[in-house]
């Protein structure tokens, strides 16, 4: 799976990216999470092999990200990038069918697979119903569901979102979420950056808590969600209480800055 060593990335002067060295385990969900200008959406982005970094190295499957030919990366890793520039003209279905790039033959034939794969993501989003919409007839969080959906539609077993709940409701937060663990039950490895923090501690199985281009701290849930890391990470004192029906922590920040 993903083993990040010794990464630094620049933006321009800006070192983005200090040092970091992370492991993704297979069939786990990884909630990336810290204050913006953190560096997670530039730690997602480099391990979908858009950012090069300066030094260090990303690896899939032992294998250097940036040495994979594009269709077979995407074969492996689906991305869903914060800012999507929406096609004009186009329809749900349309936007989903982009999806099917990695699988499509090079006649770019339309495959039963293809159509089932189409469909399967499409219902998972609960955008069946939306397919014949063109995309800018929909509503903020119907968007982001199609997005979603298109992601999904590539079938890769590696699943990267950045801020996937934007734009949704809180019921369709949790919608989303609890999909994401049905993915990842079925065997797909999943990486969201979140900016819920009860939300990441109630649906991920590994935290990766960043400040300033640094991980502050790593590892399984309930050994790195405490209030001392959040107030390191966050600048906020807190209090962390048990939820009594499924045993989650569950974290009540202060008004009061660290």
């Amino acid at each position: 799976m993903f083993s990040i060593n010794d990464l630094n990335v620049y933006h321009g002067d800006t070192h983005a990216l200090r040092g970091i060295n992370l492991t993704i385990k297979e069939r786990c969900f990884t909630a990336l999470i810290g204050p913006n200008g953190s560096g997670k959406s530039t730690l997602l982005d480099t391990m979908a092999g858009n950012v090069r970094p300066k030094k260090g190295s990303v690896r899939l499957e032992a294998k250097e990200v940036s040495s994979f030919p594009k269709r077979d990366f995407a074969r492996l890793v689906s991305f869903l990038p914060q800012r999507t520039r929406t096609p004009t003209g186009i329809s749900v279905r349309e936007l989903l069918v982009q999806g099917r790039f990695p699988w499509r033959n090079w006649l770019g034939r339309w495959s039963n697979a293809d159509e089932e794969a189409v469909q399967r993501a499409a219902s998972l989003c609960e955008v069946e119903t939306l397919l014949d919409r063109p995309l800018s007839a929909l509503s903020g969080g119907q968007l982001q569901r199609a997005w979603i959906a298109m992601t999904l539609a590539q079938e890769a077993p590696i699943v990267l979102l950045d801020e996937p709940t934007t734009y949704l409701d809180v019921a369709n937060q949790l919608s989303l979420l609890d999909l994401l663990t049905v993915l990842q039950n079925a065997g797909r490895t999943v990486v969201a950056i979140l900016h819920d923090l009860n939300q990441a501690a109630r649906y991920a199985d590994q935290l990766v808590m960043m400040r300033d281009g640094h991980i502050v701290a790593q590892g399984e849930t309930l050994q790195v969600f405490t209030d001392g890391n959040i107030e390191t990470v966050f600048g906020v004192r807190s209090r962390m209480l048990m939820d009594t029906v499924t045993g989650d922590m569950i974290c009540i920040p202060s008004a009061q800055k660290a």
